[in-house]
């Protein structure tokens, strides 16, 4: 059976390194909960972090729930009773329109958590101004409908009762795009973030502060000048910063054989149903193959990220190639009935076996959450692993969890 393997010594290697930068600079760091939100690890990060961001009602009563402190929530469009029950326990709530904001205005500013000042309301902005490099995840494209666009504030007075901008454009990347896009953000911006009505700026997410090479010193300096110019509290939400080389994929291979030009080994998981960002990206994988070994060395997970993100002990592990760079080459396929449902070919120096175990890296964030049951594929259990070695399974999936998503 796959499994989601995620290391706890690894989460708290990020979660530290991101408190300790919002300590510098007076930040206020939520875990991006669209990123990963499972809730036997949560709890975990409730030392490091303010709290959370979410993008509905769900995520929401989840962050609440297991994770405390904060809740900030922004939706491209709420309902009335999603709204209704936010308004009892959110912290802030930012909408993506003017109309939205101005049919729920009344009904926000009267709530009593509103006029206590628990509860305040902001908008997301759209800078127009685009630093990403894949348009499905580019908040600023043409056409895009997230975030109000400057040319659209010709009434000042539909902005009345809000106290918070939000602005979201990053997609996997450094201090030096943001530093730009805040810059540009400014320029529309500058003069209502000043505003003495406004208390937060939300930089949202996307930032890759675990990632090595990250300038923190320039997000940390960026986030001193903003606080201290315009007065506001500034939050930012990574989603992936908090949970990039903390675990893998386990698979195992079901089958190996030749066809049209190819040799394919089929292993029990998909890209479609169980990691679709390497579709949806698209991307390659790094992917390593495990066998026993006699002699290794158990590898201390609280120094810099390796490769694999999470390695057990007593075990070798073969990182693939690119085609034709190694003796034995393979097309790795899902065990689902879409064609295209593969995840890259591979090469390695030893002949892959039915029943290897393969491990895909790097895959806690954006696969748990956006997991299906497609053509009825078994879901991998989730497991961590504990700082003694041990590994701790916190849930298996059977076929009711199958039957029960189907209605």
């Amino acid at each position: 059976m796959a499994q989601f393997l995620i290391s706890t010594l690894a989460l708290q290697r990020n979660a530290r390194l991101l408190r300790e930068l919002a300590d510098s600079c007076g930040a206020r760091m939520l875990v991006a909960l669209k990123a990963f939100g499972s809730p036997s690890v949560l709890p975990l990060l409730r030392p490091y972090a303010a709290g959370c961001c979410a993008s509905g009602l769900c995520e929401a009563r989840l962050g609440a729930r297991h994770l405390g402190g904060h809740v900030a929530v922004y939706s491209p469009a709420y309902r009335e009773e999603e709204l209704a029950e936010l308004l009892n326990f959110a912290h802030h709530i930012d909408f993506n329109s003017l109309p939205q904001w101005q049919r729920y205005r009344e009904q926000v500013l009267a709530h009593p958590r509103t006029r206590s000042g628990a509860l305040r309301a902001g908008l997301r902005v759209n800078p127009c101004y685009s630093t990403g490099h894949t348009p499905l995840y580019d908040p600023c494209i043409p056409g895009s409908r997230l975030g109000v666009p400057a040319e659209q504030l010709r009434d000042p007075a539909l902005l009345d009762g809000l106290s918070g901008l939000h602005l979201h454009t990053l997609c996997e990347q450094g201090a030096e795009d943001l530093i730009a896009t805040f810059r540009a953000f400014e320029q529309d911006w500058g003069a209502l973030l000043a505003a003495p009505s406004m208390r937060y700026l939300n930089l949202g997410g996307g930032h890759w502060i675990t990632k090595p090479g990250y300038n923190l010193r320039a997000l940390a300096e960026l986030v001193r000048d903003i606080r201290q110019r315009y007065r506001v509290e500034v939050y930012l939400e990574p989603g992936e910063a908090w949970f990039i080389h903390t675990g893998v994929l386990r698979a195992r291979v079901l089958d190996i054989f030749e066809s049209l030009g190819y040799r394919h080994a089929i292993v029990d998981t998909s890209a479609a149903a169980h990691m679709p960002d390497v579709l949806e990206m698209p991307y390659r994988p790094e992917l390593y193959l495990a066998r026993p070994a006699e002699r290794t060395h158990a590898q201390d997970a609280s120094a810099a990220p390796t490769y694999p993100a999470v390695q057990l002990p007593g075990i070798h592990y073969e990182q693939g190639a690119e085609v034709g760079q190694k003796a034995h080459s393979y097309r790795i396929g899902a065990v689902t009935c879409l064609a295209g449902d593969v995840m890259g070919d591979y090469s390695f120096n030893t002949e892959l076996r039915v029943g290897d175990e393969l491990v895909f890296d790097d895959m806690t964030h954006y696969t748990l959450v956006k997991t299906t049951h497609f053509n009825g594929v078994p879901h991998p259990d989730i497991a961590l692993l504990q700082a003694d070695g041990c590994i701790n399974t916190t849930r298996c999936f059977g076929y009711e969890d199958f039957e029960s998503r189907l209605g």
